[in-house]
C-alpha cells in the first residue's frame, strides 16, 4: 500500500512538473516574452483559457468529492461524542457510496448493541431488585427483633440467595455465549440415562402438583457426543418450564430419536399446558422475554438456545394457547 502511494505521488509530481513547464511557456508566449508568431500567441492564449477552465472544473470536482468525505468526518466526530443515531447520505462516486453504506450499517449495529446493552442492564437491575428486597426486609426484621431468627424466617432469605445464584450463573453463561467463549466438554453420552436422571430430579415436585413425567427414547439411539452437564441443564430448564406451566393432572414428556438425513439427534420436550401467547412466540428465545406472571427471569430459553447452538444445533418452539408447548432441540448426530 505504501509503495503504491509513493508511486502515485511520484507520478503526480512528474505531471505537475510537466504542466508547470508548459504553463510557463504558454504565459511567456501569450505575452510576447518569447519570440513567436501571431497564430502561436492565439493558440497560447486559448490554451491558457482552457487550462484555467480545467483548473476551475478540477476545483469544483474536488469540492464534490470532499463534501461526502467531510460529512463522514463530521459524523465520526458525532459518534465519538456519543450520538449513535447519526447517518450520512449515500452520495458521490461509487467508492464513497460504498463507504457511506458501510458507515451507516456500522452505526446501525452500534446503536442496536447500545440499546440491547441498556435493556439488559435495566432487566438485570429489575431481576436483582426483588430478591434483594426480600433479603433486606427479612434481615432487618430479624435484626430489629420483629421476627426470631428461626428456620421459617430464614427460609425466604435462603430462597432469595439461591435465586440470585441462579441469575448470576445464567448471566455468566449468556456472557460466555455472546463472546463465543462458551466451552463444551464433549464426551459420548447415553441420552436414555441423561433423560431418566433429569426426569427423576423433577419427579417429586411434579408429583406434588399431580403432573406426570415420562420419556420415549429410541433404544437404537446410541451414544451422542455432547457436554453432559450443559445438556442436562438444558433439559432440566425445559422440564421445569413445562412443569410450571402445566395444570394439575397434566403431563410432561421427553422424546429422543435419531434422524438419518442429515444425521441429527432430535430431543423434544412436550407438555399439554397453557401454551405460549401468539404475540410472544416469535421472541420466546430472546433474553428477558417472558409471559405475564411468569416467575422466571426470562433467561432460561435464551440459555437453551445458546447452549444448543454452541453444540452446532438449533432450537424450535411450537405452541398454541391452551394446547401445550413443544420445544425441539436438534443436535449434530
Amino acid at each position: 500500500m505504501m509503495r503504491r502511494a509513493g508511486c502515485a505521488f511520484a507520478l503526480l509530481l512528474a505531471v505537475l512538473g510537466i504542466a508547470g513547464t508548459a504553463a510557463v511557456w504558454l504565459v511567456a508566449s501569450a505575452f510576447g516574452i518569447v519570440a513567436s508568431g501571431t497564430f502561436a500567441r492565439l493558440v497560447s492564449v486559448a490554451a491558457l483559457l482552457l487550462g484555467l477552465l480545467a483548473v476551475l472544473a478540477a476545483v469544483a470536482a474536488g469540492r464534490r468529492l470532499a463534501a461526502p468525505a467531510d460529512r463522514l468526518v463530521e459524523a465520526s466526530g458525532r459518534i465519538e461524542a456519543g450520538d449513535l443515531s447519526v447517518r450520512v447520505p449515500v452520495r458521490g462516486p461509487a467508492e464513497l457510496r460504498s463507504l457511506a453504506r458501510a458507515f451507516n450499517a456500522m452505526t446501525s449495529r452500534l446503536e442496536e448493541t447500545e440499546e440491547r446493552r441498556r435493556s439488559v442492564v435495566a432487566e438485570v437491575a429489575h431481576e436483582l431488585r426483588t430478591p434483594l428486597s426480600i433479603i433486606r426486609g427479612q434481615a432487618e426484621a430479624i435484626a430489629d427483633g420483629v421476627y426470631p431468627a428461626d428456620p421459617e424466617r430464614m427460609a425466604p432469605i435462603l430462597d432469595a440467595v439461591r435465586g440470585l445464584e441462579v441469575l448470576v450463573d445464567d448471566l455468566t453463561t449468556l456472557g460466555l455465549a455472546e463472546a463465543g467463549a462458551l466451552r463444551l466438554r464433549r464426551e459420548p453420552v447415553d441420552l436414555a440415562v441423561l433423560v431418566h436422571d433429569t426426569l427423576e430430579a423433577h419427579r417429586a415436585a411434579a408429583e406434588a402438583t399431580g403432573i406426570t413425567l415420562g420419556a420415549d427414547v429410541d433404544p437404537e439411539l446410541g451414544p451422542v457426543e455432547v457436554d453432559p452437564a450443559r445438556l442436562r441443564g438444558v433439559l432440566s430448564n425445559l422440564v421445569s418450564n413445562a412443569r410450571r406451566h402445566s395444570p394439575p393432572g397434566g403431563s410432561v414428556r421427553i422424546l429422543a430419536r435419531r434422524l438419518a438425513n442429515p444425521p441429527t439427534v432430535e430431543l423434544r420436550v412436550v407438555d399439554d399446558g397453557e401454551g405460549i401467547p401468539a404475540e410472544l412466540l416469535p421472541r420466546v428465545l430472546d433474553r428477558f422475554v417472558k409471559g405475564a406472571g411468569s416467575p422466571g427471569s426470562g433467561l432460561g430459553l435464551a440459555i437453551v438456545r445458546d447452549v444448543v447452538e454452541a453444540h452446532g444445533g438449533g432450537v424450535e418452539v411450537t405452541s398454541a394457547p391452551g394446547e401445550g408447548t413443544t420445544v425441539t432441540l436438534r443436535l449434530p448426530g
